[in-house]
């Protein structure tokens, strides 16, 4: 997945986005709750990848996980270094990790796959499974759709959403087991939040 039109897109509203998830944090009290259920107390590293400026990060390290953040837009990461100063954070793409095979605890991908296009999905839950250890555990947050895997217009840059069963059709040729499910309606959006929690399951 080329990366660099993304990047470059998140690069150049950075001040904006930062502005408003620093307003809008913390997140919705469900969401915190299924996060911090699901990547608190595991036995090893967690990955929040797409962190963007660190809120997921630092909230989860405040918690006390092993949390790295990893995200490939340089204003991100630089905001979220001096931010969250206890916090760890590396420059990276979670299309190429340079972390051990089996080696993660937990990945939080809090919409992070949203611009990846459809026929590229698998590619980055392959990368996902790759690093989770046996019984890893993997949040996976994602646009929802009624009916079929859809562009639509993000305020950034294009983004698709996804049937929730058509997503986890996609988790499960990755290996994965999809445990739960957490939706939500965005009022005067058409599309709603969903999360999927999946367990790499071989």
């Amino acid at each position: 997945m080329d990366l660099q039109p993304v990047r470059d897109a998140y690069s150049t509203m950075s001040e904006q986005y930062i502005g408003l998830l620093d307003s809008g944090w913390p997140d919705d009290q469900d969401d915190t709750a299924l996060v911090r259920r699901h990547l608190t107390g595991l036995a090893g590293p967690v990955f929040d990848l797409g962190c963007g400026p660190g809120h997921w990060t630092a909230y989860l390290d405040s918690l006390g996980a092993e949390v790295t953040g990893v995200d490939p837009v340089p204003e991100f990461i630089a905001h979220a270094r001096a931010t969250y100063t206890g916090s760890r954070f590396r420059l990276g793409s979670m299309m190429e990790l340079d972390v051990p095979e089996h080696s993660v605890a937990g990945i939080l991908s809090w919409y992070s796959t949203i611009h990846v296009p459809p026929p590229e999905l698998g590619d980055v839950l392959a990368e996902f499974h790759r690093i989770l250890a046996p019984s890893g555990v993997l949040v996976a947050g994602f646009f929802d759709s009624d009916d079929a895997v859809a562009a639509f217009e993000h305020k950034v840059i294009t983004a698709y959403r996804w049937p929730a069963d058509v997503f986890a059709q996609h988790l499960v040729a990755a290996g994965f087991d999809e445990i739960q499910r957490l939706q939500h309606q965005i009022p005067e959006r058409p599309h709603r939040k969903y999360a999927a929690i999946a367990v790499r399951a071989c």
